[in-house]
Order: structure tokens, then sequence, then C-alpha cells
């Protein structure tokens, strides 16, 4: 594959990762939190009650720590981009350089 060829893929590749970062980012900010008012709360008689908090606990913090975790994938995809030499502009490493590739390769 000629050079821009590949560049171009390799730049494809990057909008399409950060779109779909993005994309994480946007839906968690639009989603509802999950609460005890909005998922309840487990019978305090029920024998897995302690677990079913520990549920509602998670829940309602997940979407926090998921917009986190995009925000820093978001991040670091934005960091690791191909430069006009074919490096990447943050490692100055060959581009795709191995921080992106594994982001890639882990949200894939």
């Amino acid at each position: 594959m000629p050079s821009s060829a590949r560049s171009t893929a390799q730049l494809s590749e990057h909008t399409r990762l950060l779109r779909c970062v993005q994309g994480i980012q946007e839906r968690c900010s639009r989603a509802a939190p999950w609460e005890p008012d909005t998922v309840g709360l487990p019978d305090p008689t029920s024998p897995s009650a302690l677990s079913r908090i520990n549920d509602v606990a998670f829940y309602a913090h997940a979407r926090d720590e998921v917009s986190a975790l995009a925000a820093v994938c978001a991040h670091l995809v934005r960091l690791h981009h191909p430069d006009r030499e074919e490096h990447c502009a943050s490692c100055s490493g060959p581009w795709p350089c191995a921080t992106f590739t594994e982001i890639a390769r882990l949200l894939s």
C-alpha cells in the first residue's frame, strides 16, 4: 500500500476510535444515573439484600466512572495521532505507535 494511502487508512482508524470514545462520553452525559429511586432498593429482609445494595452503589457510580475512563481514552487518542512524517506526534515513534495500537486493540 502506498505511503499516503496507509496514512489515510491509519488516520481513518484514529478518527474512528476517537469518535467511538467520544460517543461513549456523550451517552454517559445523557444517561440518567442509577440511584436508589431509579432502580429501587432491595427488601431488607431478603437474603441477598446486601448484595443488591452493593449493586445499587455500583450502578450509582458507574455512569461517572465510565465517563471518566472514556475521557482518559479520548485524551490518549488525541495525544497519539500521526504527524505528516508518519510518526506519532506524541511519542515520535513510527505510526501507528504502540500506545495507539494497544488502545485500538482493547476498544475493538
